[in-house]
């Protein structure tokens, strides 16, 4: 049986594209590396405001903060009052953070500080039992 020359340039043809498209990814995969850091020294912290605060004064506080050597990268929720940074635990521990920003600015703040049920509990967003958690751990397994 003698296949057709214009069936054999179609699928030559899609093979080309699917070889293309794989390539494509495998390229993306490996440029795109997610940023390392160092785990062991960075932490995460948490100010809770007391006071109304704009997205200006956002704006000024978070800039105040990552100006304090050590501090890396900051959010905050203005709804809720709630700002959460990184921070070297090398350079700078979560209450001298703290302070050097409450000394840059007068500010009705306190620091949020991890109870120890809160520590035994884990982590609050993670459901350990849910479909997801298992799927993605079980990924995570697969490839690390």
């Amino acid at each position: 049986m003698k296949i057709n020359k214009k069936v054999k340039w179609i699928a030559g043809c899609l093979f080309g594209i699917i070889a293309l498209l794989f390539i494509t990814l495998v390229v993306h995969i490996l440029m795109v590396t997610p940023k390392s850091y160092d785990n062991m020294s960075l932490q995460l912290s948490r100010i809770d405001f007391k006071e109304p605060i704009d997205s200006a004064k956002a704006k000024v506080i978070n800039a105040q903060l990552r100006s304090i050597d050590g501090v890396e990268n900051t959010y905050f929720n203005i709804k809720d009052g709630i700002l959460v940074y990184t921070h070297n635990l090398n350079k700078v521990d979560s209450q001298k953070a703290f302070d050097a920003l409450l000394e840059k600015g007068n500010y009705k703040a306190e620091r949020f500080v991890v109870t120890d049920q809160m520590k035994n509990s884990g982590c609050p967003v993670m459901d350990r039992n849910s479909f997801s958690y298992r799927f993605s751990h079980g990924i995570q397994k697969l490839f690390n």
